[in-house]
């Protein structure tokens, strides 16, 4: 129950300061995706089910405050959790080579996707510009606040687990 209380502080907290602060921060107008951060950490952290369900809460706050279409921010943060969940067997913790590589990768999949289904479908087909002008430079700036943030998600995730193995000694 606690963990779950604090994932959704964490991604309505992660929501609020994209919109943001982080709006303010941008760099021709490119801003961090703050909330593929979190789902891919969680997912990494703690599995399929748990990116899973992360990434249908983040895209379904963008959804509903950011997008005119309901669903499509739901279904691509779901799958990214659930890819990233995928990679939670050989995940370790103090290596930060693999979380990075993943968020990368999500951040160009996600870029790809939205450009995909949004803009490729209403014939606009400059791909070429929109990866060399949105894509790429919003993946480099996710990549920097990562290296500032999964420190603190996998804080917060070791101090979760070290709780719930005290709860489970008092049950047995």
């Amino acid at each position: 129950m606690k963990r779950t209380i604090i994932s959704i502080v964490i991604i309505i907290t992660s929501f609020v300061l994209q919109g943001t602060l982080f709006k303010a921060l941008d760099f021709g107008n490119v801003s961090p995706n703050l909330l593929l951060i979190i789902v891919v950490s969680m997912g990494l952290m703690k599995g399929q089910r748990t990116g899973l369900i992360a990434g249908f809460f983040s895209g379904l706050l963008c959804d509903v405050f950011l997008s005119p279409y309901i669903g499509f921010y739901s279904i691509v943060y779901m799958y990214l959790g659930y890819m990233a969940g995928s990679f939670n067997r050989v995940f370790f913790p103090e290596d930060v080579k693999l979380p990075m590589a993943l968020i990368a990768g999500s951040d160009l999949i996600y870029g790809f996707t939205c450009y995909a289904f949004m803009f490729l479908l209403r014939g606009r087909l400059n791909i070429g510009y929109y990866m060399l002008h949105v894509c790429i430079p919003e993946c480099v700036y996710t990549m920097v606040v990562t290296v500032i943030l999964y420190p603190a998600l996998l804080w917060i995730h070791k101090r979760l687990e070290k709780g719930e193995r005290k709860q489970e000694k008092k049950f047995v």
